[in-house]
């Protein structure tokens, strides 16, 4: 055992780990859960202190033995090999300094045991020109930037998806709903390209809101002014860090206001629930739309992916759009963690970062998955019941909305309520009581005419 003394007193430490005296009592303090910090906030605190030293190096604050042995280990970590050293939890108190200072601690750990001596310092030399304050909220930034191109992937597969889906039922007519009550015919491809028009504005919300998450306060210090960090280090450790990370971060034009407000966490969560309520949206219609298959609506089939009864043989249930309804319910409260996280900082500091990162990252890998599953196993194998939906709409009193311009508005009504009486449709209705030539009642029902579509609101002009 080794002893490690800090502001609170001596705590002993096995021999044998890299990390130290605060990544002990974090993990002491904090038994919330076993969650660990990201890997990706922990990866993106390494290439911070890599940057850093690089930069302090050239300012002349960092002698060369120091700065070699930081890089080199921090290069031996960035391989991932001493996972299991950074034990401090997710949730913790302290705006981050657990996180920081565990890293900070096992650099300095792993450096001394390369170099045989007591050569690197913690806080003297890796926290050089640094603190938390603009270590972590720069590191959590970077983690969501590392985690949101596969996002993006999977949602841009879910466009593509939904448009080639467009295109497949442009031709199938069907009721439409609003209220849940029938209304006008529509087609199923319009149904799917409503649905690819809305992902695109998702993708363009989570792209926009990113941008803010390159802007960094990274030199600012304790609190944004800079203290005990020189000139140099200010104007390099930025570029250095993209050259690391390949992020293209800037430094945020004040950095006050970045050390102590997190706006723009909020926003990049509110797209990314945004896009969880769009995501639901689908699904809940998805359910509706292929509910029976006797007794509902059926008028697309989803794909069989699994039994879904134990009690009722050859029940199946839309499986793939439930998980992602609870995905999204998920990310809908991440978000609200998120934003009483975000309102409740005070004055120079937001101390509830941690928690802010945590349900981020865990906001988009799980909307990651829940997008790829529903796009491989479920929206690429629906099947349109083409017969059904027509049939729903030949049955439908409500497709007498297309006389309303010949009859009038009342006399339709009183036509809908003799169809119903009667359980007959309104063209048996019309051609019955002889109110219009069979020809017109022809025109006026065909799929051209109750769609209503124009040539430019055709899938292949709106792709």
């Amino acid at each position: 055992m080794r002893i490690e003394e800090d502001c609170i007193g001596k705590m002993k430490i096995a021999d044998d780990v890299l990390y130290g005296i605060h990544s002990q009592r974090a993990a002491m303090n904090f038994p919330i859960s076993s969650e660990k910090v990201h890997p990706l906030i922990i990866e993106s605190l390494i290439q911070i202190k890599k940057a850093a030293a690089q930069a302090n190096h050239e300012a002349g604050t960092l002698p060369e033995s120091k700065f070699e042995a930081i890089v080199d280990a921090c290069d031996e970590l960035l391989e991932g090999d001493y996972a299991d050293a950074f034990i401090v939890p997710a949730i913790q108190g302290g705006a981050g300094t657990s996180s920081n200072m565990s890293v900070n601690e096992v650099i300095a750990h792993l450096a001394n045991q390369k170099a045989g001596k007591e050569l690197v310092h913690p806080n003297d030399d890796v926290n050089q020109s640094q603190s938390t304050n603009d270590t972590f909220p720069t590191a959590g930034k970077m983690a969501m930037l590392k985690s949101l191109p596969e996002l993006l992937k999977a949602i841009r597969n879910l466009i593509e998806t939904m448009l080639e889906k467009a295109f497949e039922f442009n031709a199938v007519i069907k009721v439409a709903r609003t209220q849940l009550q029938d209304a006008v015919p529509t087609t199923l491809g319009r149904s799917f390209h409503a649905y690819h028009s809305m992902f695109k504005r998702d993708l363009a919300r989570l792209e926009m809101a990113a941008v803010n998450l390159k802007s960094v306060n990274l030199g600012g210090t304790a609190i944004g002014t800079g203290i005990n960090a020189s000139d140099i280090y200010q104007q390099e450790v930025v570029p250095l860090l993209n050259h690391e990370s390949h992020l293209d971060l800037c430094l945020a034009p004040d950095l006050l206001d970045a050390t102590q407000n997190c706006d723009a966490f909020a926003e990049f969560s509110g797209a990314l629930k945004s896009l969880a309520i769009d995501l639901s949206k689908v699904s809940h219609d998805l359910r509706l739309l292929s509910s029976g298959p006797q007794a509902g609506l059926n008028e697309i089939t989803l794909p069989r992916k699994q039994a879904g009864s134990s009690i009722m043989p050859g029940k199946v249930n839309p499986v793939i759009p439930e998980v992602v309804n609870q995905v999204a319910f998920e990310v809908i409260g991440n978000d609200v963690t998120v934003t009483m996280a975000a309102e409740s900082g005070q004055l120079e500091l937001n101390a509830f970062e941690p928690i802010m990162f945590k349900r981020i990252l865990e906001s988009e890998e799980h909307l990651t998955q829940a997008i790829k599953t529903l796009t491989t196993n479920c929206i690429c194998e629906i099947k349109a019941n083409d017969k059904k939906c027509a049939l729903d709409v030949e049955k439908s009193v409500v497709t007498a909305t297309i006389l309303s311009p010949y009859l009038g508005y009342e006399a339709t009504t009183r036509l809908v309520k003799r169809a119903i009486a009667k359980n007959c449709s309104i063209k048996e209705i019309l051609r019955a009581e002889s109110l219009m030539d069979d020809s017109k009642i022809d025109e006026l029902f065909s799929k051209e005419s109750l769609v209503h579509q124009h040539s430019s609101e055709k899938i292949g002009n709106l792709a």
